[in-house]
């Protein structure tokens, strides 16, 4: 990993408003341990020695990021997101250079607690299969799909399910190619390999720990803060992730 030092760039959308959490601002401004949830998604992944470069989709009228650690680090770019994700999305891919990054990793703002590990995991994964791929973690519990009256349809397979997480890392060209294609036809795009796989393009799943976790409820935050204590103090047991 030590020749690919200070190589990546990472778009993060952060454009959303949050409302499943309930609360006057947009989640990723909530706060764990005195700072935003965005700060420390960005600041983790600026942390990680092959990255060093986040670009950050906003919000139109966003009037808390100024306020933030983040809004005058050198290593960040701002760019104005949209209405939906993928259009956050596509917003910063617009801002790469697709010949001086050729790769790019996408990550939700929500994820503070996204270990290094992984990132190493799915950057070596990427290029050494010269495709892209995302984190994602096995279906542990047993999948229900229901019928519009949310009754039992039938009982899922699990054994090939998998929990799609974030970053997800793609060449920046086919990426950007493949969700202008999707918008164009009218497909949903639900997150960055969905968009590559109506495009035909491979997207391989990379092992990824289970505490990577998105914060969509009022309660996650509590478990994020738990999680990014266990980190810090080293207590997390490393084996579960491998």
């Amino acid at each position: 990993m030590n020749s690919l030092l200070g190589q990546f760039t990472v778009v993060v959308p952060a454009a959303g408003v949050g409302k499943r959490m309930r609360t006057s601002c947009p989640k990723q401004y909530l706060t764990i341990q005195h700072k935003t949830i965005l700060e420390h998604t960005v600041q983790r992944l600026l942390s990680h020695d092959a990255i060093n470069h986040v670009i950050i989709a906003l919000g139109e009228e966003d009037e808390y990021f100024p306020s933030t650690a983040l809004a005058h680090n050198e290593n960040i770019s701002c760019v104005v997101g949209g209405k939906e994700r993928v259009d956050s999305v596509l917003a910063g891919l617009k801002h790469l250079n697709a010949a001086k990054d050729p790769w790019v990793l996408v990550h939700d703002a929500a994820r503070p607690c996204v270990r290094h590990q992984d990132l190493t995991r799915l950057i070596e994964y990427c290029l050494a299969n010269d495709h892209g791929g995302l984190l994602a973690a096995p279906v542990r519990d047993t999948m229900k799909q229901a019928n519009s009256e949310q009754l039992v349809e039938v009982t899922l397979e699990r054994s090939q399910m998998w929990h799609a997480l974030t970053p997800q890392m793609y060449k920046t060209a086919e990426l950007n190619s493949a969700i202008d294609s999707a918008l164009t036809k009218g497909v949903t795009i639900t997150d960055e390999s969905s968009a590559m796989e109506a495009s035909g393009y491979a997207s391989g799943l990379v092992n990824g720990c289970s505490d990577n976790i998105k914060i969509t409820q009022p309660e996650d935050l509590l478990l994020a803060e738990f999680i990014l204590n266990q980190q810090k103090n080293n207590l997390s047991l490393e084996a579960i992730c491998e």
